[in-house]
């Protein structure tokens, strides 16, 4: 409330302002990344990612097949081709058998992508000393969407700092949130600039409105900015709640028939989702719990549904780590509340509910 009255008493309400310039040199510092620009999503992010890599219509771009689809929507806006990479079992995140698979498509195919989209899913970093390399043999740029991963780590470092460009969402369902809103982040000091010169409409530095390429309505308000400031002061707190939340999930039902996401060992998530996994149950659907939570006004979800399964999508090339690997968590997986705003009571009946229906 601190910053969003800062907001009104400048009358810096919209579009720029001194909570959107803090936030950026806020978020960067905790990330540890020189750059950073406030946008009004994460999708806008990715776009404009994409856009500074020269992705255009006929080209191809890799990206993970289990995300949501602000991952891989941006490809279309720039009628490009996605190839989806299927997860591996270890973290979840994209696999690099099926990478490696897909790069030695595209040299064979001459359908060399523009960029790979590695997302960190569910709060887990993927693994980049396996990743990395793989793009760097072929001389591709990486966009690593950390959309779900603010404040998670792999090897002591922060997510959103591994490709070339990071993007961060502020969605009201994320860990922070700006009420809608994201970042793009870089070491790349003119990829920022260039990505801020687009999303301000592509404004040129006359003094009449004067525009020689196509821009976009994409920064992020003083108001909105200022929400994020404050909750950026709480994100180790949410992540240490969020954390706690997944450990009683862990523990409370580690007799069951069902697993959890791995967690790697290279790295600490920020426990954005807590997801289960029945894969070893052999009479309970995922369905079934989720309709069972529904009854009790508790909401869960499935878990992404693999975009080379959407039917935007279904003409799109998939490479699988062996069996598809993103296909088996969504036909088995569920997402848990994990508010950091829930009590150990809400949690306790969510475990109750579950154990009934997994015992009886």
């Amino acid at each position: 409330m601190k910053y969003i009255q800062e907001a009104f008493d400048s009358n810096w309400i919209a579009p720029l302002g001194t909570n959107v310039d803090k936030f950026e040199e806020e978020l960067c510092e905790y990330v540890g990344v020189e750059h950073g620009l406030a946008l009004s999503s994460g999708t806008a992010g990715i776009h404009l990612a994409l856009k500074y890599f020269g992705v255009g219509p006929g080209d191809y771009v890799f990206c993970s097949d289990l995300t949501f689809a602000g991952s891989c929507n941006p490809i279309l806006y720039q009628y490009a081709n996605p190839v989806f990479i299927d997860s591996e079992p270890e973290t979840w995140n994209m696999s690099p058998i099926a990478l490696e698979k897909a790069f030695e498509w595209a040299k064979k195919e001459n359908k060399m992508p523009k960029a790979v989209i590695i997302v960190d899913l569910y709060g887990q970093s993927a693994d980049y000393d396996s990743l990395l390399p793989i793009c760097e043999h072929y001389g591709v740029p990486v966009i690593e969407d950390a959309a779900e991963a603010l404040g998670a780590t792999y090897k002591g470092k922060k997510c959103g700092s591994f490709g070339h460009i990071g993007i961060f969402s502020f969605n009201g369902n994320k860990i922070i949130t700006t009420s809608g809103g994201g970042m793009v982040v870089s070491n790349d000091e003119e990829a920022i600039k260039k990505m801020r010169f687009w999303a301000t409409q592509s404004k040129e530095t006359s003094r009449h409105y004067e525009h020689k390429e196509v821009g976009y309505n994409y920064r992020m308000s003083n108001i909105c900015a200022g929400i994020g400031r404050g909750q950026l002061e709480a994100l180790d707190s949410f992540i240490q709640k969020r954390r706690t939340i997944n450990n009683l999930y862990r523990e409370s039902l580690s007799d069951l028939p069902l697993s959890f996401m791995p967690i790697s060992n290279n790295g600490n998530p920020n426990h954005w989702l807590s997801v289960l996994n029945l894969s070893s149950s052999e009479v309970v659907t995922p369905e079934d719990i989720i309709v069972l939570l529904e009854k009790a006004n508790i909401e869960s979800r499935p878990v992404w549904k693999p975009m080379h399964l959407q039917p935007l999508y279904k003409e799109f090339s998939v490479f699988s780590h062996d069996d598809n690997i993103s296909v088996g968590l969504f036909q088995s997986g569920i997402c848990l509340p994990s508010g950091s705003s829930m009590s150990i009571n809400q949690i306790g009946s969510i475990i109750k509910l579950i154990k009934n229906v997994l015992v009886s």
